[in-house]
């Protein structure tokens, strides 16, 4: 990118875009949003932080190890826990307790899964605009 102004402003909106997009995904059992929607909004973030970021610094930061890495991670717990809440309705396993409605922790597990989710739409979303931005297409 060869505007410093653009540059300079991105390093100043980008924070706020991650944060919103954090936001979105911890409150989603509470009003509009969730993971899908968190997960985009902070995907974008990452998309416009590639803009600005030099090349190796960011294969540095975001290398598509590390992001596989982290993705495989909150599939398994996204797995894990869904799969434990199956099972704790047959067979009576204990659950995390719904809490107080309109609290952060009012939803049982609703909000580990917002979470996992954001992780795994933020990364994939990031990774096919590399995809379709590599030269060798």
């Amino acid at each position: 990118m060869n505007s410093v102004i653009l540059r300079e402003m991105l390093k100043v909106i980008i924070p706020f875009i991650q944060m919103f997009g954090v936001y979105v995904m911890f409150f989603g059992h509470l009003s509009p949003g969730g993971g899908f929607a968190g997960g985009t909004i902070a995907g974008a973030s990452l998309i416009l932080y590639s803009f600005i970021c030099p090349k190796e610094k960011l294969n540095e930061i975001l290398a598509v190890t590390k992001l596989m890495r982290v993705m495989a991670t909150a599939l398994i717990f996204y797995g894990l826990l869904k799969g434990y809440y199956f099972l704790g309705d047959n067979f009576h396993l204990p659950v995390l307790p719904l809490g107080k409605a309109g609290n952060i922790i009012s939803a049982g597990a609703i909000l580990p899964l917002n979470i996992a989710v954001g992780v795994i739409v933020s990364i994939t979303v990031y990774l096919l605009f590399n995809i379709f931005n590599s030269e060798s297409l």
